[in-house]
């Protein structure tokens, strides 16, 4: 089965730097490398409380830094919204922020945290995504830029360790694993992380979750997905 990402516009909403390199970075390099889509991430929070020990002074400005060495390496294009870490919450304000990146970007296809994550940064990004990826299309919900012509397709990443989701389907990431930890090699304030005992190594963790998960239909790396089955929203293929 051939999944076809040409003349498509992809854009992973994330709540941290990081996020997209642990879990769909390998499908929009695909998407990208392959069928010439265009591809973008924007990110939602900053960062900047999740401090290293000794703590690294403007953490959310080496944060935003090492995303921009991620993304240009990746090749697509970065959208920063600026909220704090722990703050993203669904509000008019960061709902009318994030339909304005839909809009200037224009995607055919969201790329979104599941509502069930474990981060509460990430089930508020979640819904956020949701939610501006119909307001988008309203043309009653006012931007400086004009509203796209319709809402563009929805997929829920997978959750952090996999808890809790049941994939709807899965693709082949494998010739992109190299280039995945290169991205998340990108992101050395976290990386030193590794050894807390409130955090995890993350290119075990990526390393593993996409090893599991190409396991599970017969590959050597995969990424997982569900579609947002919303009414008028699931585009037929």
């Amino acid at each position: 089965m051939n999944l076809n990402f040409q003349n498509e516009r992809i854009l992973a909403v994330v709540a941290h730097p990081d996020d997209a390199e642990l879990l769909c970075a390998g499908t929009l390099a695909r998407a990208s490398k392959v069928d010439g889509a265009d591809i973008a991430i924007c990110v939602l929070c900053e960062g900047d409380k999740g401090q290293p020990d000794p703590p690294i002074e403007n953490l959310g400005q080496v944060r935003y830094n090492e995303m921009k060495a991620s993304t240009e390496l990746l090749g697509a294009e970065l959208y920063w919204a600026g909220f704090h870490d722990g703050e993203l919450v669904d509000t008019k304000e960061a709902r009318l922020k994030l339909t304005e990146v839909f809009r200037k970007f224009r995607p055919t296809l969201i790329l979104a945290h599941s509502a069930n994550d474990y981060h509460p940064d990430h089930q508020a990004a979640s819904k956020l995504a949701e939610t501006a990826s119909w307001f988008c299309a309203s043309g009653g919900q006012v931007t400086e830029s004009p509203p796209l012509t319709k809402p563009p397709a929805l997929w829920w990443m997978d959750t952090i360790e996999m808890q809790g989701f049941e994939p709807g389907f899965f693709v082949d990431v494998s010739t992109y694993l190299p280039l995945k930890r290169d991205l998340l090699g990108c992101h050395k304030s976290q990386m030193v992380r590794g050894s807390e005992t409130a955090f995890s190594p993350l290119e075990e963790v990526m390393l593993r979750q996409a090893a599991a998960r190409g396991a599970q239909c017969s590959v050597q790396a995969a990424e997982a997905f569900r579609i947002h089955n919303a009414w008028k929203r699931a585009p037929a293929w």
